[in-house]
Parts: C-alpha cells; sequence; structure tokens
C-alpha cells in the first residue's frame, strides 16, 4: 500500500520516533572538530573513497562535498518530511545546523530539550563517509537538491522537501520525473484491481511515461511488474534503505527495477521502515509525478493520503473506478466524489498528465449496419413490426411521412435486403431482425 502527505516528521529523542533509546550519550573527544571539517581530513574525501577524485557514484562534484556531507550527516539525524529541520535547512544552512547539532548547545528553535537530545543523540553515531561508501557498494548514489539530478518538483514540498535521495539505477532521475506517473493503491487488492494496475501500468510504460509506486505488495507490485513486462520504465520510491528491499518478498523485484529502472529513498543505506516513515514516503510519490492514478482503496487507505497530497501540490489526482458493492473501492469512488478524476486506461490518464493535444479516441459502441442509412429510410424500417407485416399506409403513419414517401423507402429497404413484400404487407428479413436487434438491446 502506497499512502501519505507532506507534513512535520517525527524524530528521535521525543518519544514518538524509532531509536531514540539506540544511541545515549554525547560527543566524545575526538569528536571536537565541527561539521564537515572531520570528515574532510582524514583520508577518506566525501566521495567515500581513499584518495580517489573519480566517480564513485555520488552527486555532485568535489567542491560540492561540504553540502553532501552534511546532507547525508542529516539524513541520518532528521527523519523524512520533519518541516522542522527543513526549516533550520532553509533559514541557516546545512553546515550550521550540522554544526549546532554535532557541537550541541542551546537547541535550536522549534524543538524541546527532550527532541534535540534525541536529535544529539543520534549525530553523535552519525558517520557519512560510511554510508557513502556503503551505497557505493550497493550501486547507488546520493542526489542533493541543487544538482543536475535532482527534480526540481521535490521543491513544491517545501520545508518538507527530502533533504537528499538515495537512488539506485542508471537512468537520470531529473529526466525520468518529468513523465512519470504514480499508480497505487491497496496491498490486499482483489484480481480485478491488480488487473487493471498492471493492464494500466503497460500500457502507460508503452506510451513513454515512467510508472512510480511504492515497490509494496498488491497494486504497487502489480504496476511495476506491468511496466516491467511491457518492457518500459518504472521507479519504486522505498520507506527504507535502497540497500535493504522491503517487503522481503519483493526482494527480487526491487532488485529487477534496480536493473533496469529506479529504486529511490530518503532514508541512508540499512535503515529499516516504520509506519511513519511509509505515510512521509509517498509525499514523495506524490511530489515526484505529474499525477497519482489510485486503483483500489478502502476508506482508510493509506493511499488516498497519497492522492490527497497530489492535491494539495496540485497534481493531477485518478481514480479506476471498481463495483459499487466492494469494500476495496470505496475509498475510490469517494475520491471520484470530490476532486478525482475517473479513468477507465492509459489513454484517459494520458489525457490528463500529458501535452495539449495528447487526446483519447472517442468511446463509441460498435457501428451496425442499419446506422448508414439515412434518416428517414431508418424511420421506416422502425415502423414495421417484429413480428407478422404491416401495409405501406401502417409504416407511413409510424413514421411520420406520406404513403408514397414510405413505399419508396420500402423498396430501398427491400434492395438492401431488410425487408420483404408479401401482397400488400411488408415484413422484416431476417437479416433486419439481427440487425435491429442489435440496436435494440435491453437489460
Amino acid at each position: 500500500m502506497s499512502g501519505g502527505a507532506a507534513g512535520e516528521g517525527r524524530v528521535a529523542g521525543d518519544g514518538s520516533g524509532p531509536g531514540e533509546d539506540a544511541v545515549a550519550g554525547e560527543p566524545t573527544a575526538e569528536d571536537g572538530a565541527t561539521g564537515v571539517e572531520k570528515w574532510a581530513g582524514d583520508g577518506l574525501d566525501a566521495r567515500g573513497d581513499e584518495g580517489r577524485g573519480d566517480d564513485v557514484g555520488l552527486a555532485g562534484s568535489p567542491t560540492d562535498d561540504d553540502e553532501l556531507l552534511g546532507r547525508v550527516f542529516l539524513t541520518r539525524v532528521v527523519e523524512p518530511g520533519d518541516e522542522t529541520g527543513g526549516r533550520w535547512v532553509r533559514e541557516r544552512g546545512v553546515a550550521e545546523v550540522v554544526r549546532r547539532l554535532r557541537e550541541g548547545g542551546r537547541p535550536l528553535p522549534g524543538v524541546s530539550a527532550k527532541r534535540w537530545a534525541g536529535l544529539r543523540a543520534r549525530a553523535v553515531r552519525a558517520d557519512p563517509r560510511r554510508d557513502l561508501a556503503v551505497a557505493r557498494a550497493a550501486g547507488a548514489r546520493f542526489v542533493t537538491p541543487g544538482t543536475s539530478e535532482w527534480p526540481g518538483q521535490l521543491d513544491d514540498l517545501g520545508d518538507a522537501r527530502p533533504l537528499g535521495l538515495w537512488v539506485r539505477g542508471r537512468p537520470n532521475l531529473r529526466v525520468w520525473a518529468l513523465r512519470s506517473v504514480a499508480v497505487v493503491g491497496a496491498r490486499a487488492c482483489t484480481e480485478y484491481g491488480a488487473h487493471m494496475a498492471a493492464t494500466l501500468a503497460a500500457d502507460l510504460a508503452e506510451r513513454g511515461w515512467v510508472v512510480v509506486s511504492g515497490g509494496a505488495y498488491g497494486i504497487d507490485g502489480a504496476a511495476h511488474r506491468g511496466a516491467l513486462g511491457a518492457g518500459g520504465a518504472t521507479a519504486a520510491v522505498l520507506a527504507c534503505g535502497v540497500d535493504r528491499p522491503y517487503p522481503p518478498g519483493h526482494a527480487k523485484l526491487i532488485s529487477r527495477i534496480a536493473e533496469q529502472g529506479l529504486v529511490i529513498g530518503e532514508l541512508p543505506p540499512g535503515d529499516h521502515p516504520t509506519p511513519s516513515r511509509f505515510i512521509l514516503r509517498n509525499r514523495v510519490i506524490a511530489a515526484l509525478t505529474r499525477g497519482t492514478v489510485v486503483v483500489e482503496a478502502a476508506y482508510r487507505s493509506g493511499s488516498l493520503v497519497t492522492a490527497r497530497a497530489a492535491q494539495r501540490l496540485g497534481r493531477h489526482t485518478m481514480g479506476v473506478p471498481g463495483p459499487a458493492t466492494s469494500a476495496l473501492s470505496g475509498g475510490v469512488h469517494e475520491l471520484l466524489r470530490g476532486d478525482g478524476v475517473l479513468v477507465g486506461d492509459a489513454a484517459e490518464v494520458v489525457e490528463l498528465v500529458g501535452d495539449m493535444g495528447e487526446l483519447p479516441p472517442d468511446r463509441r459502441g460498435p457501428v451496425l449496419p442499419t446506422d448508414l442509412l439515412e434518416h428517414r429510410t431508418r424511420q421506416a424500417l422502425a415502423g414495421l413490426p417484429a413480428r407478422g407485416s404491416a401495409t405501406a399506409a401502417e409504416v407511413a403513419r409510424r413514421a411520420q411521412t406520406t404513403p408514397d414517401d414510405a413505399i419508396a423507402r420500402l423498396y430501398e429497404l427491400r434492395a438492401l435486403g431488410y425487408v420483404e413484400r408479401h401482397g400488400d404487407g411488408w415484413k422484416l428479413t431476417r437479416q433486419a431482425m439481427i440487425s435491429v436487434r442489435g440496436g435494440r438491446r435491453t437489460c
């Protein structure tokens, strides 16, 4: 299940986040160096490799090492979506926030002493160089705001914007995000939901769109598989470290996504998911893409939180309808009663999120032979009874025309094989009966 919204994250140390009891104590004497000065001067450069300045899978240039190391450090300290931490970075800069967290002293504005102690405990153990080395070994890179690969639409999250993103996979994240659609929904989905998600994703991929989802069971997995099966592009945004696939049952799927597409996450290598991280993860899905499609969701589904986040960000929000009796479609139907747009296939999705002129084909039923008849001729045909025969005068009365005109229309219909004459009466042929029944279907 994928669900989330932009909001203030929870941080260890205030009793609401993971890990506040896992670390304790104040910095030792060797921690006396402040900020990135300590990290940059002990043999390993900011790219995480001894004596190397070549590409080891990290975004940015050597002149950006301080900023990069500081943001990697903060991903260990600040929870995803923490607007307080984001405000610190915006107002004071990365280096100053890192320095205050490492040196301690008076808390930064907006947090209690207890929460500040929790942040400081995390800061003591944070080792950005180690995280970069582990990421490199897993084939991942760290993309930061302001670099060429950063998707600018994530800036719409304001202070809840990610400090950076860990990315596995070769494609350029910014380029892929420019033409992407999120497909999310229930974990415990029905066969109908899985079919719709896979078909929708496959068709979107064939049209050149990147399918983004959360890598979870159910709708997420179906969407990823649909895109991969079509030989298209897909990206999974995880609520854990990108080197630690979750759920475990999707380890092979996520590895395949990393080989053919992108695996993205805010959390540093090795970090585990928590309920709050799942929720906050999906604000990234909502912000990264042009629109979000919900395929099956109950009233309390996290996917609806994702949809609401997309709406707040000004993105398109769409829903695939299901049976009115299905509880798993109740949330989608509620979304459609509001600002959501009903979609049934990829063409209708692209009509909303695509460029001007990318319109779906007209939706029509089959064209019947009688549809090609001139209007008054169709009226004459409709004037004949389904059983038995009728005179030309009776047909004229039913068709609201003159007897002479009715006779002319009936002879035209006889030439086309729709009617036959029996004395003074006219009746429908078998061909006409089949055609008329095709255009007069009953419930």
